[in-house]
């Protein structure tokens, strides 16, 4: 994630919505669409756009800690210049570690969080080619969050139907 640390904040009424949205596991009043492997496609018109945006999703639960959760997303932009990858933490997490990704057993860094929301903290990357590729290959990812310094907690994210998934996203 060295490489990916810029932030865009193109898109945030999509973004707000989904996030607004992924604490209750749905996407706003959006309608899931289709199913790729771990991953689904939800579609909604976020307020005061003229026109449907779709996001793949997966929500996640720490294993050892049951209460640590994720929502991880991926978009484009409204103008359709960006993808972006949208990860929505739990409050409480440590903000100034950032969010930790690993995949596949190697380390992509760390990204700061952007914005905490009354639901979470969103920490968000523009997706290159190169970690599109990653993951679209990838087995696993695993997303870090930090209670104090020292204490990370590795959240599992399976990237088994990303690549077509991501693939589909309008």
């Amino acid at each position: 994630m060295k490489r990916i640390v810029k932030h865009c904040l193109a898109g945030m009424g999509l973004a707000l919505a989904v996030v607004a949205a992924t604490a209750g596991i749905s996407f706003g009043q959006g309608v899931v669409r289709a199913q790729y492997g771990d991953w689904q496609m939800s579609c909604d018109t976020p307020p005061g756009a003229s026109f449907e945006q779709c996001a793949i999703i997966q929500n996640v639960m720490a294993e050892d800690q049951p209460n640590v959760g994720l929502s991880v997303i991926v978009l484009r932009t409204a103008d359709r210049e960006a993808r972006l990858l949208r990860v929505l933490a739990p409050l409480g997490v440590l903000l100034p570690n950032g969010l930790g990704l690993n995949v596949d057993g190697k380390d992509m860094g760390r990204v700061a969080f952007v914005r905490c929301l009354p639901n979470g903290c969103v920490a968000e990357v523009v997706l290159d080619d190169s970690l599109i590729e990653t993951l679209s290959n990838g087995s696993n990812a695993i997303f870090v969050v930090f209670k104090t310094p020292e204490e990370g907690i590795g959240i599992p994210v399976s990237l088994n139907g990303f690549k077509d998934g991501f693939a589909q996203l309008p």
